[in-house]
């Protein structure tokens, strides 16, 4: 599993609509695309507190293959290029998914990064403590979905949940960013892998 994001920030009083009416006839474009597990269309905004205004879409691939075809093959994110020019993508290597207490649509996401801590030879250790806290907050009962994963290039850890309902009171303290979900495309979520991927 590879988890992947792009944040594309528009000005403070740049409309909104627009961007929300972009991201409405888009999101049925990857509702049945190959390789793809989830697809999170994010967006914050300066009117709910966000530092930003920002369209923020959260994947998790579980074919490689299909990922760079998105990103290289002219099977997608051209049309970002287009309106955006070339930007920043991010990548984690998945380190554990688990699906949440509930199958409602989600309507609200988190992602809380953190350093991964310097481990001579208990990173594996580590990595299981952390698994099974995304598990336990899986099993909140709005919880949709509970991603983990690590940027071995700044060795930093992602966790990335969707919420049915607002963002939970104490992980929204703790969150980095908190979004709207305006769409999930789920075409092959059940091929992810459930549970800590060793």
């Amino acid at each position: 599993m590879y988890a992947m994001q792009y944040e594309i920030s528009v000005p403070a009083d740049y409309d909104m609509g627009i961007l929300r009416e972009r991201v409405a006839k888009a999101s049925p474009i990857l509702d049945d695309r190959e390789g793809l597990g989830l697809k999170a269309y994010l967006i914050r905004e300066l009117a709910d507190g966000s530092p930003v205004n920002q369209y923020a879409p959260f994947y998790l691939w579980h074919d490689t293959t299909a990922m760079s075809r998105f990103l290289f093959a002219g099977a997608g994110f051209e049309r970002i290029i287009r309106s955006f020019g070339r930007v920043t993508v991010r990548q984690w290597t998945g380190v554990a998914h688990f699906s949440g207490a509930t199958t409602e649509a989600p309507t609200a996401a988190s992602r809380r990064t953190q350093a991964v801590p310097v481990h001579d030879d208990k990173l594996s250790s580590w990595v299981e403590e952390v698994a099974a806290e995304a598990e336990l907050l899986a099993k909140r009962a709005e919880a949709h979905t509970v991603a983990l994963a690590i940027d071995p290039t700044r060795w930093e850890l992602v966790e990335f949940a969707l919420w049915a309902g607002a963002v939970p009171e104490d992980v929204a303290t703790t969150a980095t960013e908190r979004y709207q979900v305006r769409h999930v495309s789920k075409p092959e979520l059940g091929k992810l892998p459930q549970g800590l991927i060793r």
